[in-house]
C-alpha cells in the first residue's frame, strides 16, 4: 500500500485479486469476502445516488459497528458523499447541533435511535431522508422520507461508472470536542486516514493471515482503523458490536484474532478480570495500547501479547510512536517518518528540550493532515496558523528524542476513550432551572483518564440536591457526559481581565469533602 492510492481504490484491487478471501465478519452475524464487500459498497453508492445523494452531501451515520455501517461508508466514498459520524449517545441539543451544523441531507440510523431524531425534527431543516438499519422502517408520521436499508438496497445493482476517491478526497467527518465553543466537524482526507492506519499498527508488520478485533464505535477514529488496516495487509477484521471484558478472550480465540487495540480503560478492565491458567493461550500477537498502563509488562506476560503506543487526535494522524518494546510507559515515542513537530510557546517560538510547550505538527506529504473544520473558517485558520497545526496539547521532549504528554492546554476531558467538551457539559448543566452557573473539570479516575466533575452555583431560591440534579441530567445528556462528581459552591472564582473561571483553582482541591459522588450514591446511568 502506498501513500498515493486511497484505501477504497486499494480495497477494489484486493477484491479483484482475491474475491473469495474473508474480509469482514460480525460476531454472531454476517460474513463477507473481499469481493462481496466491494459489491455491497458499490450497491450502497448506487442506492444513495438513487435517492438524490450527490458528491459533497453529508450523510450522518448513527450506528453500531457492523458490516452494513462499513459498506455504507465505502459506498459513500465512491459516490463522493461524506460519512458524518455521530456519537450514538447524542440526543437533544447536541444531536440537533450536529445535524444542523453538518447540513446533513440524510441519516443512516438504527431503529432504537429514530425517536431522538423526531425530538429535534424542527431544528434539522436540511434533513430529507432517514434510512433505518434493518428490514423494517418505523411507524408514525415524520417530516422526512423514511425507509429501511432493505428497502433502499432492494433490486439495486452495484454502480460501475464511478471514479475511485483520491487521497485528497474527504474520507469522513468526525466531530471533536469543543473547548471554547461547540464541537467542530473535522474533515479527514483519505491521505490522513492512511497515516492514521499505519501510525497505529505498521502495515509491514501484518500479512494476509492477520485478523483485527475491533470493539470500537464508528464515531471514533479507532473504529474506522480495522477496514483500512486489513485492506493494507490483505487480512480480515472482526466486529463484536461493543467491548465486553467477559467475552473478549472467547472472541479472540474463536475468530483467530491476531491484532487489536486497547483504548482508554479497556486495558485495566481486562487486567482486572480474575486470572486464568490459560490467559496466554490465545492467538493475539500484538496490540496498540492508549494510554499505556503501569502494569503493561505484566499485561504482556499474562496475555502473551506485544504492545506499542502512539499519540494521535482526530485532526492529526500519529506523529509519534514506539516500537514493539515499550521502555517508558510515560512516553508517546519518537517522531514518525514524514512528520515535522515542534514544541512552542504562546507565540509559536520553539522551546528548548526539557521544557513544556504546545505541540504543533505538519507533514512532508500533502493530504496527510486534516482539511479543516467544516463551516468554521476562523477556527480552521486559528488552528493552522503559521503553517502548522496547533494541537492544543502540552508536551516535553527529552534529549533522546522521546515525547511526553504533559497536559491539555485546551480545556477538554477524556473519560474512558471519549473526548468530552467542558463547554458542552456546562451548557447542558446551565440549562437546568436549578442552576445559575457551572464549571466542568476533569478529575483523575481510578480506571485511568478522567471522570467529570461539575462545580455548580445554584440558582437563587433553588432547592435542588446533587442527586436530583444528576438524575435530571441523565435524561438530557449523552451518558458518557453525565457528571460523576458534583460540588455546590457559592461562586466561581474568575480572572479580572477576561472573567474566565479559574479552573486551576477548582482542580487544586477537586475531590474535597464537599464533593458528592454519583457512584458512591449508587446512581447508574442507563445504557
Amino acid at each position: 500500500m502506498d501513500r498515493v492510492t486511497s484505501i477504497p481504490r486499494r480495497l477494489e484491487q484486493r477484491a479483484a485479486e482475491h474475491p473469495d478471501r474473508p474480509f469482514a465478519l460480525e460476531v454472531g452475524g454476517r460474513e463477507l469476502t473481499y469481493g462481496e464487500f466491494q459489491a455491497e459498497a458499490l450497491q450502497w453508492a448506487a442506492a444513495l445516488r438513487g435517492i438524490g445523494i450527490e458528491p459533497g452531501d453529508r450523510v450522518v451515520t448513527m450506528t453500531t459497528p457492523s458490516i452494513t455501517a462499513f459498506s455504507a461508508w465505502i459506498g459513500m466514498a465512491w459516490l463522493g458523499a461524506v460519512d458524518t459520524a455521530c456519537n450514538t449517545d447524542y440526543r437533544g441539543r447536541m444531536l440537533a447541533y450536529l445535524l444542523a451544523n453538518s447540513g446533513a441531507k440524510a441519516v443512516l440510523v438504527e431503529s432504537q435511535w429514530v425517536d431522538r431524531l423526531a425530538e429535534v425534527a424542527d431544528r434539522t431543516p436540511a434533513l430529507e431522508t432517514v434510512i433505518v438499519v434493518g428490514d423494517e422502517g418505523v411507524d408514525g408520521d415524520h417530516p422526512w422520507r423514511v425507509m429501511s436499508t432493505t428497502e433502499l438496497l432492494r433490486d439495486v445493482k452495484p454502480e460501475d461508472d464511478l471514479e475511485a476517491p483520491a487521497v485528497w478526497d474527504t474520507a469522513m467527518m468526525i466531530y471533536t470536542s469543543g473547548t471554547t465553543g461547540p464541537s467542530k466537524g473535522v474533515l479527514i482526507p483519505w491521505g490522513q486516514q492512511y497515516e492514521n492506519t499505519v501510525g497505529v499498527i505498521p502495515a509491514d508488520d501484518l500479512d494476509a493471515d492477520d485478523c483485527y478485533y475491533s470493539p470500537f464505535p464508528m464515531f471514533h477514529g479507532s473504529g474506522r482503523i480495522p477496514l483500512c488496516l486489513m485492506t493494507a495487509s490483505g487480512g480480515r477484521f472482526v466486529l463484536p458490536g461493543q467491548f465486553s471484558p467477559t467475552r473478549y478472550w472467547e472472541d479472540i480465540r474463536s475468530y483467530g484474532c491476531t491484532t487489536t487495540g486497547f483504548v482508554g480503560a479497556m486495558s485495566l478492565f481486562l487486567f482486572s478480570q480474575p486470572p486464568s491458567d490459560d490467559d496466554a493461550d490465545n492467538p493475539l500477537k500484538r496490540a496498540i495500547m492508549l494510554p499505556v498502563i503501569p502494569q503493561y509488562r505484566d499485561f504482556e506476560e499474562r496475555f502473551g501479547v506485544k504492545l506499542r503506543t502512539c499519540y494521535a487526535m482526530t485532526e492529526v494522524a500519529p506523529p509519534f510512536g514506539t516500537d514493539w518494546d515499550i521502555t517508558d510507559p510515560r512516553s508517546c515515542g519518537q517522531v514518525r517518518p514524514g512528520f515535522d513537530v515542534r514544541l512552542v510557546d504562546e507565540h509559536d517560538f520553539q522551546v528548548p528540550s526539557g521544557e513544556v510547550g504546545e505541540l504543533i505538527v505538519r507533514h512532508q506529504d500533502p493530504w496527510t493532515l486534516n482539511q479543516g473544520y467544516f463551516g468554521m473558517r476562523d477556527k480552521t485558520a486559528d488552528a493552522w496558523r503559521n503553517g502548522w497545526f496547533h494541537t492544543g496539547d502540552a508536551f516535553r521532549r527529552d534529549e533522546a528524542g522521546d515525547y511526553f504528554f504533559v497536559d491539555r492546554i485546551k480545556d477538554a476531558i477524556r473519560r474512558r476513550g471519549e473526548n468530552i467538551s467542558s463547554f458542552e457539559v456546562e451548557a447542558l448543566v446551565n440549562a437546568h432551572p436549578g442552576v445559575a452557573e457551572t464549571a466542568a473539570i476533569a478529575v483523575p479516575s481510578e480506571w485511568g483518564e478522567d471522570d467529570v466533575k461539575i462545580c455548580v452555583v445554584p440558582a437563587e431560591g433553588a432547592d435542588v440536591t446533587e442527586e436530583q440534579l444528576v438524575r435530571d441530567l441523565i435524561s438530557t445528556m449523552p451518558r458518557f457526559m453525565v457528571p460523576r462528581y458534583v460540588e455546590f459552591v457559592e461562586a466561581l472564582a474568575k480572572t479580572e481581565a477576561t472573567h474566565r473561571v479559574k479552573k486551576v483553582e477548582l482542580r487544586r482541591d477537586a475531590l474535597n469533602d464537599r464533593t458528592w459522588d454519583r457512584e458512591a450514591a449508587g446512581i447508574e446511568v442507563p445504557k
